[in-house]
């Protein structure tokens, strides 16, 4: 072999390395500037709250200001479409919620496919619902309410925020799944008010919204809806307990355009899942409800995926329609 063949060769070596060290090199450098979290639901609500959560704690953990920004609208498709269509440089990402599954079946025509389009980082929290009833409902538990409900059918009304919220196919899977008879009130605020007020009957709300009222005697939880109890109302059995295999529950998780970096992607869910190993963070979390998850990037697109399969029978079952 010529010296200018070895050099052509150690050259050509040299280029076919070059693509790993600028990753590894990237992901050692990122983030080297602000980082937007795009939330699809108005600031104060509860996903925006556990976005800032996690937002204070990656700011601090990486050194840049994570950024909070809120985009509502269509069911959180503006948000997640804005994130599709973004850089996929890990400067751009998006809280994932339940909203997202269940619009991959309730909307005939998305500019996007949420599995395919935006890349899973993590989930990091769920949150239970919470099936409450007003204390003068005469039920005092899950059986007494489905019986009550079969002996009254088309009688009973159950209040949820919205067709195809999350709030509304917890109520729809378990009617789907206990045979029951009830009627859906749609409300675009809290439906706690009316509950309260005695003038709907039940609503599976999140739990933060609906803990205080259930704790002060205004409203009788009777169920929560994720597969074990939750450590904030232990006392409360869960809906599976009388309606084997029903589950249900909000989850947030983060998500970035496809095509980013996976040492951008891996990096980000290692610093999420020290997040939820921090006892600070965990017990603000549970604060509110939320029970940890963490886990793969891969672990999350199944998640995902499991959900939209879910989502999608309900919202054909009840020919859910967005409004």
């Amino acid at each position: 072999m010529n010296v200018a063949r070895r050099a052509f060769l150690h050259l050509a070596a040299s280029a076919a390395a070059l693509p790993a060290v600028s990753r590894r090199a990237r992901a050692q450098t990122y983030p080297s500037r602000p980082v937007r979290i795009i939330v699809g639901f108005a600031a104060g609500a509860a996903s925006d709250t556990f976005a800032r959560l996690l937002g204070q704690w990656l700011s601090e953990r990486l050194g840049q200001q994570i950024v909070i920004e809120n985009r509502t609208g269509a069911a959180t498709n503006i948000a997640t479409e804005a994130v599709v269509r973004a850089r996929p440089d890990g400067y751009t990402l998006l809280l994932a919620t339940p909203a997202n599954a269940i619009s991959a079946t309730l909307y005939d025509n998305l500019n996007f496919n949420f599995i395919r389009d935006i890349a899973p980082i993590a989930t990091f929290v769920r949150v239970p619902f919470v099936m409450v009833v007003n204390p003068s409902f005469p039920a005092r538990t899950v059986p007494e309410f489905i019986s009550y409900a079969k002996a009254n059918p088309g009688k009973v009304n159950l209040a949820s925020g919205g067709n195809g919220s999350a709030s509304h196919v917890a109520g729809e899977l378990f009617k789907m799944m206990a045979g029951v008879d009830i009627v859906k009130v749609s409300y675009r605020g809290d439906p706690n008010i009316d509950l309260l007020g005695g003038h709907v009957d039940v609503y599976f709300g999140p739990l933060p919204a609906s803990i205080a009222h259930i704790k002060a005697g205004k409203l009788r939880g009777l169920a929560v809806t994720t597969a074990a109890r939750s450590e904030a109302l232990p006392d409360l059995p869960t809906v599976g307990e009388f309606v084997p295999g029903y589950e249900s529950s909000g989850w947030y998780g983060v998500g970035a355009p496809a095509g980013t970096p996976a040492e951008i992607v891996n990096k980000l869910n290692r610093e999420i899942n020290a997040a939820l190993a921090d006892s600070k963070l965990k017990a603000r979390l549970a604060d509110l409800g939320g029970t940890v998850i963490g886990g793969s990037p891969s672990d999350f697109g199944r998640f995902v995926a499991a959900e939209t399969e879910k989502w999608a029978k309900v919202v054909k079952f009840a020919s859910i329609k967005p409004e």
